[in-house]
């Protein structure tokens, strides 16, 4: 399996093999184990999913550090991904982790549907 490198490819993937729900719903699934509270609407537009995730993994990182790691280790991020970013600008930290964690999510959702 090669992951979508770009928010875009991966959006437009899940659409095209019609999982866009299936990620949500893995999505949801993974936040409420970690105690996030954060539920998105299976119809969100991915230009909201983004902007959503984005700003709460911001928050977290600057508020709520120990539960933006436990979010990290449920959804099952490499950690030597993470450690690979730059983390000096915060901003572009949490843009970058969002899209780690929306790709593996993506794995997860498309092994279930594959396998």
């Amino acid at each position: 399996m090669n992951l979508p490198s770009t928010f875009e490819d991966l959006i437009d993937e899940a659409n095209q093999l019609n999982l866009y729900k299936k990620l949500i719903l893995q999505l949801n699934k993974d936040f409420l184990l970690a105690n996030i509270d954060l539920d998105f609407h299976e119809d969100i537009l991915p230009t909201s999913l983004k902007f959503l995730l984005h700003e709460t993994v911001y928050k977290l990182i600057q508020e709520k550090f120990t539960n933006y790691l436990n979010l990290l280790y449920i959804i099952d991020v490499p950690e030597k991904q993470v450690k690979a970013l730059d983390g000096n600008d915060t901003l572009k930290l949490s843009e970058e982790v969002s899209l780690l964690i929306l790709k593996r999510e993506w794995q997860k959702v498309w092994f279930k549907n594959n396998y």
